[in-house]
């Protein structure tokens, strides 16, 4: 009985990394190429061939010593390249114009 709760636990956990691992990978494939050299990471291809591999593992091997592995790529990702390439492509805006300031349009001093 006790086996088998920690074996659900187990699937829950692999399952929730599996996920996070989709997300970075979509995540990396959705910035601009020239956003990472402007943010002197690694290419766009190697991320995406690093998480691309962690969702592998978490989808095909189920080994969770690999999972985790995969799970510190993702973490990197998300801990270091994807802040450095929001601070370079700047935040992305919900409708507005570029003038708009963070209290509303900006008029000029008017």
């Amino acid at each position: 009985m006790l086996l088998q709760g920690f074996g659900m636990v187990l699937l829950v956990i692999g399952w929730a990394i599996t996920l996070f691992s989709v997300v970075a990978f979509v995540d990396a494939a959705l910035k601009r190429e020239d956003a990472y050299r402007a943010a002197d990471k690694q290419n766009k291809g190697f991320w995406l061939i690093i998480l691309g591999i962690a969702v592998a593992v978490n989808f095909f091997a189920g080994m969770f010593f690999l999972m985790i592995i995969g799970l510190i790529a993702n973490i990197v990702y998300f801990v270091d390249v994807r802040p450095a390439l929001k601070q370079v492509t700047g935040p992305r805006r919900r409708g507005g114009s570029s003038s708009d300031g963070p209290y509303g349009p900006y008029n000029g001093g008017r």
